[in-house]
């Protein structure tokens, strides 16, 4: 057999943002703007950070180099199609010629969503698959767009996907826009950052580098026909488990420091590092049972998305375990778990305790209960759930929805309360 008759996939195609990172890398921003030959820029932020004066200091070093700056400062948390329209509405007779984005996930993917309808035209639904919208065909590349986070969780500012919020339809979904041309990483914009949000941003990379290094490799995935049919998420590959690895550890790492004392700068700048090796990995390999059950629970219960991939993790980590033992017995160690002379299954076992210990001591909500979900809600929640194939189809063991009612159960308590 030629490698041209092989039913699954023999390539990955590995996509990134260009980065910059360091203390005070901001300041640099006018000069990236201008290096773009941006001449007229909207910068979409929220209004806490517009409150604060983050924005104001980066609207000054863009207006230094002669460059426009106008301000939309209305992004809402797990932002909606509403606000996002809200937005183009207000501003589609302008001219802008690049964007800036600045703050946490709900900022960035806020302003993809922006910058490709205001440079293609249309509407945001146009461009959505079904069935939220028609899945029309990005005509091409939207115009420049600079992330600026100042969480560290995402991974936003290089993945090629915004989530939305339909809260009249409790749910969530996704729309695949391209990613931003530069992301500007400095951990100086993460110091505010109150413990919670540290917390849950951090729990939220941490889902993302584990179901990155977890989900089916590359090469199990059918042929497309074409290149251009090959999916965003392509499965895991070698590259994606480096990225994963690293982010894993420095949030082990780092994550309780970031919590306990927002000023540790090596803390800051190693989660903010986490986040974006974590935004790599997944945003090629995928995510997969995790994300589709908070994708249902969060638009349901309007739970912020970090705090729900946290408590839903140690029960799909326990779930999963058969399917990539030797994985998780490395996801232990990485999370400084002790497993020498322990069998495999018992070393990737303290990756769940691992987990659950991390949770606790950051303040993590102890289960599904604690954020509002009840008994009753889960033949809804696993009915829904099920639906999202696309991200179940990378999960390391095959999951019936009977699988995802026990799943739901068990992440009612991750542990108990004393």
């Amino acid at each position: 057999m030629s490698l041209s008759e092989l039913p699954t996939d023999t390539v990955w195609d590995l996509q990134m943002s260009r980065i910059k990172f360091g203390y005070g890398v901001a300041s640099e921003i006018g000069y990236d703007l201008k290096r773009l030959e941006i001449r007229n820029c909207l910068i979409i932020t929220d209004p806490v950070l517009a409150q604060i004066g983050t924005v104001d200091k980066i609207k000054h070093v863009i207006e230094e180099q002669d460059i426009d700056v106008m301000i939309w400062n209305k992004v809402e948390p797990e932002p909606s199609l509403n606000s996002m329209q809200d937005c183009i509405g207000s501003l589609k007779d302008s001219n802008f010629d690049g964007f800036v984005a600045v703050g946490g996930g709900s900022s960035i993917d806020s302003a993809k969503v922006i910058d490709l309808v205001l440079t293609h035209g249309g509407k945001i639904l146009d461009y959505m698959a079904p069935p939220f919208g028609e899945g029309k065909k990005i005509p091409g590349p939207s115009k420049p767009l600079i992330a600026v986070p100042t969480t560290a969780g995402t991974g936003s500012e290089t993945t090629p996907v915004s989530v939305i919020s339909f809260p009249e339809k409790q749910v969530k979904g996704a729309l695949f826009c391209g990613i931003p041309t530069l992301g500007i990483l400095d951990p100086l914009l993460t110091v505010t950052m109150p413990p919670s949000v540290t917390a849950s941003t951090g729990m939220d990379a941490l889902v993302h580098a584990i179901e990155a290094y977890w989900v089916r490799p590359y090469t199990s995935r059918p042929k497309p026909k074409t290149p251009l049919e090959r999916p965003v998420y392509t499965g895991a590959t070698e590259l994606t488990d480096l990225f994963a690895e690293r982010a894993i550890e420095l949030i082990g790492k780092h994550l309780r420091r970031a919590v306990f004392n927002g000023n540790d700068l090596e803390a800051r700048s190693s989660m903010l590092l986490a986040s974006f090796l974590a935004g790599v990995a997944f945003s090629n390999a995928g995510v997969s049972v995790v994300h589709a059950m908070a994708l249902i629970v969060g638009g349901q219960f309007h739970t912020p998305h970090g705090v729900t991939n946290a408590v839903l993790l140690p029960a799909s980590v326990e779930f999963n375990i058969p399917g990539a033992l030797e994985r998780f017995k490395r996801i232990a160690h990485l999370l400084g778990e002790n497993i020498e002379n322990l069998s495999a299954m018992d070393a990737a076992q303290k990756s769940v305790n691992a987990i659950i210990q991390l949770s606790k001591d950051i303040g993590i909500p102890y289960g599904l209960e604690a954020i509002g979900v009840k008994e009753e809600d889960i033949p809804r929640l696993a009915a829904d759930t099920f639906k999202v194939q696309r991200l179940l189809g990378a999960n390391p063991v095959p999951i019936i929805e009977d699988d995802l009612k026990k799943l739901f159960r068990k992440a009612m308590r991750n542990w108990t309360l004393k």
